[in-house]
């Protein structure tokens, strides 16, 4: 049996509203629709990975109220492990999400339970989890403390670590050390080397500088409509995206993640996982929403045959 993937991270309840343009500071804006749609980048992660048809294991916190309830339920009709998802006594993780008529976004989140996840939950999940999984997949919409231990914690057991370092963090070179890959976009490997970049050179630059002070293993940066630039200590390659027309692209790193994690526990060479993950994302830009815009490996293999393959 192929191994799994684990991702642990936020699970918030996601409350667009669409609108022809961005309110300015003071301004109200009367929207042209509404949606309530579960999300969290955590989520939306293992979501993205379950329908592209891995096993995934969430490891997460939801409050002890309705929106919880609702999130557990989504879990479960998208295939997603909720075992080690657990309730806390607050309020779940929300987000406030604006999207334009041109698929721009902009995004306030209120954590909640997300900041309720312990060391201990880590620990209870590995347990079980040690032989079921090749990968885990985190983010930074959880404490910084529990990521960092979790990524020592899995690496230690041989399983292979993947961070998408969003919404930004520092953490310490100890635990980047251990990261396998890495999936920053530009304004992340800006503030992660230090390097500001206004070139492809720059680029590089800002990403040899993380990789040799960092001691991360890989790095995939997101250059959005660009596609993803894959920087190792070795060598660089651009892997060009797919064009599409979008509609909301709220949900499209995170799609980008899911897939990438699941590309390489199925044991894809960077290149070829970073390609599928591209495609995954463009697909993800068709509809309104994170988790509805997902799509399945059907559709992902339809899309890449019509695309040349």
């Amino acid at each position: 049996m192929k191994p799994g993937v684990g991702v642990l991270g936020s699970i918030h309840m996601d409350y667009v509203v669409t609108l022809d343009r961005m309110p300015r500071l003071g301004e109200t804006v009367i929207g042209r629709g509404f949606k309530m749609t579960p999300g969290g980048k955590g989520a939306n992660q293992a979501v993205a990975a379950a329908r592209l048809g891995a096993d995934v294991y969430m490891i997460g916190m939801v409050g002890n109220d309705v929106i919880g309830d609702e999130l557990i339920k989504n879990f479960e009709r998208n295939r997603v492990n909720v075992d080690y998802v657990k309730r806390a006594e607050t309020h779940s993780g929300v987000a406030l999400i604006f999207v334009d008529s041109e698929g721009n976004n902009v995004i306030a989140v209120a954590p909640g339970a997300d900041y309720h996840l312990s060391k201990e939950d880590v620990d209870e999940a590995l347990e079980d989890l040690r032989d079921r999984i090749g990968v885990l997949l985190l983010q930074l919409e959880i404490p910084v403390e529990v990521v960092e231990y979790a990524i020592r914690r899995f690496s230690e057991e041989g399983i292979r670590i993947i961070l998408n370092p969003a919404p930004y963090h520092e953490l310490s070179r100890e635990a980047l050390s251990r990261v396998s890959v890495a999936t920053p976009n530009e304004i992340e490997l800006e503030l992660m080397s230090g390097v500001r970049i206004a070139s492809d050179e720059d680029l590089m630059r800002a990403g040899r500088k993380a990789i040799e002070d960092l001691g991360i293993g890989n790095l995939v940066v997101t250059l959005g409509e660009r596609g993803a630039m894959i920087i190792a200590p070795d060598r660089h390659e651009l892997i060009p995206a797919f064009k599409v027309k979008p509609v909301d692209t709220t949900g499209a790193g995170d799609a980008f993640n899911g897939a990438l994690a699941v590309a390489l526990v199925r044991g894809e060479a960077l290149e070829s996982a970073a390609r599928y993950a591209n495609a995954v994302a463009a697909l993800s830009t068709l509809k309104l929403g994170a988790q509805e815009a997902l799509p399945t490996s059907k559709e992902v293999e339809k899309f890449l045959e019509e695309r040349g393959g």
